[in-house]
């Protein structure tokens, strides 16, 4: 830790009762560096050479009183603002151009100087020249509202980063359920396509197996059609029950006839009434029948004329 504090330290100093003008040789006489000096309120580093400040210096949360004036300081720690309790700084004449934005965090502090610094030329207007106490004390005051601006300022640039990351991150997921819902909408419609050509498929040799039975049927058709139709057409069975029996009928009624007729011709009948009137009957249907001959041969006559 003594050497971390760079060489040329003043020789022979001493730390008691909270005041420590701090040095190499009471660091070595202590050890654990700045860890051993866990309650001090005033630390003078003054004119040491020094380039930067040990890791563990940020520790001292005690301080009230801090001299760190003509060193090679170029920057502070990143976690200088936990030396919450610090009230007085003197950073004159070092290689200072910024200060950390923990700075804003030393809300105690009513003292500064920064003098013989090359600061940034903002940060040097706004801490002015601290040639006497109230300039300092006004230094202090200037210097904590600019940090604080810078701090709240990179607050809201992380902020704003911040919202941007979660914007794209939203971004990112929409674009993602779109392209996902899409890919759900493709694979749908591949399905609905994959269905429609399985129906067709299933239509079409529906079909041709419909087509191929009616064409079966039609050749089995075709190959009967002569065999029937070299049978000579059958009558319907009732048409033909009907004719016989009327033709028996006929038959039975003609027989009656004859047997009447005969009997009134050759028996002892033809003087009774009934065979008296089939006499006469059929002497008429015979005189009819000669007209009726007569007159053929006459028309037949006429014809051959």
């Amino acid at each position: 830790p003594a050497r971390s504090l760079g060489r040329g330290v003043r020789r022979g100093a001493r730390c008691a009762g909270g005041v420590c003008d701090l040095a190499c040789g009471c660091l070595k006489r202590r050890r654990g560096g700045c860890a051993a000096l866990p309650k001090a309120t005033i630390l003078d580093l003054s004119c040491n050479n020094l380039i930067s400040l040990p890791s563990d210096f940020c520790s001292l949360m005690h301080l009230v009183k801090l001299d760190l004036s003509k060193n090679r300081l170029q920057q502070l720690p990143l976690d200088f603002g936990r030396l919450v309790n610090l009230q007085h700084l003197d950073l004159l004449n070092n290689r200072l151009v910024t200060l950390p934005v923990s700075f804003a965090q030393l809300k105690n502090l009513k003292w500064l100087d920064l003098k013989d610094n090359p600061l940034d030329p903002v940060l040097a207007k706004v801490a002015g020249d601290c040639l006497d106490e109230k300039q300092c004390k006004q230094a202090a005051v200037k210097v904590l509202q600019h940090m604080k601006a810078i701090q709240s300022e990179q607050d809201r640039q992380r902020q704003r980063k911040l919202q941007a990351e979660r914007e794209m991150e939203k971004k990112r997921e929409a674009e993602q359920r779109a392209k996902e819902a899409q890919e759900r909408e493709l694979r749908k419609r591949e399905k609905a396509e994959e269905k429609e050509r399985r129906r067709r498929e299933y239509d079409a040799q529906k079909a041709a197996k419909q087509e191929m039975e009616k064409k079966t049927k039609k050749e089995t058709v075709q190959a009967r059609k002569p065999a029937s139709s070299s049978r000579p057409p059958q009558p319907p069975r009732h048409k033909h029950s009907w004719s016989r029996s009327v033709l028996r009928v006929l038959l039975f009624v003609l027989l009656c006839v004859l047997c009447t007729l005969a009997a009134c011709k050759l028996t002892e009948l033809q003087r009774q009434p009934l065979c008296v009137s089939v006499n006469t009957l059929y002497e008429d249907v015979l005189a009819a029948l000669q007209n009726h001959k007569t007159l053929q041969n006459m028309l037949q006559q006429n014809s051959q004329q």
